[in-house]
């Protein structure tokens, strides 16, 4: 068995090379509130360390139906978000103020120019190997 090597240099760049014009790019879409209920939700429900079984148990609301509630897959009530939440010691108000935060925060997220601090920037993480 013979290893062949190349007499063929690969160079890699050390900077990327001039930035190549891009088509627009659509706007991310906006959050759901029912994504963003479950998020908190969710969130708080781990932060306190505590099953999914437990909260639904307290709360009186089916595992499955809470667990949907979560991932944003049901858009639920306020008895049951007030459930829900009072079961993670929490007041609907919290639960509300919560989730507008989480609105409030991924809004400034989309609406931040490029460059601006936040704003998720591309970046080289080239290897370069020199002999």
């Amino acid at each position: 068995m013979t290893d062949q090597v190349s007499d063929e240099a690969q160079v890699i760049p050390l900077r990327p090379g001039p930035a190549r014009p891009q088509a627009p790019q659509a706007a991310p879409r906006e959050p759901l509130w029912r994504d963003l209920v479950g998020e908190v939700l969710r969130r708080e429900r781990l932060a306190q360390e505590r099953t999914l079984r437990d909260v639904a148990e307290e709360a009186r609301i089916s595992l499955p139906y809470l667990s949907e509630i979560e991932r944003g897959r049901k858009e639920a009530s306020s008895e049951v978000l007030a459930a829900a939440a009072h079961a993670l010691g929490l007041g609907l108000g919290d639960l509300l103020s919560r989730t507008h935060g989480e609105l409030t925060r991924h809004a400034e997220v989309r609406r931040r120019p490029a460059g601006a601090p936040g704003h998720q920037v591309r970046r080289y993480d080239g290897l370069c190997l020199a002999a």
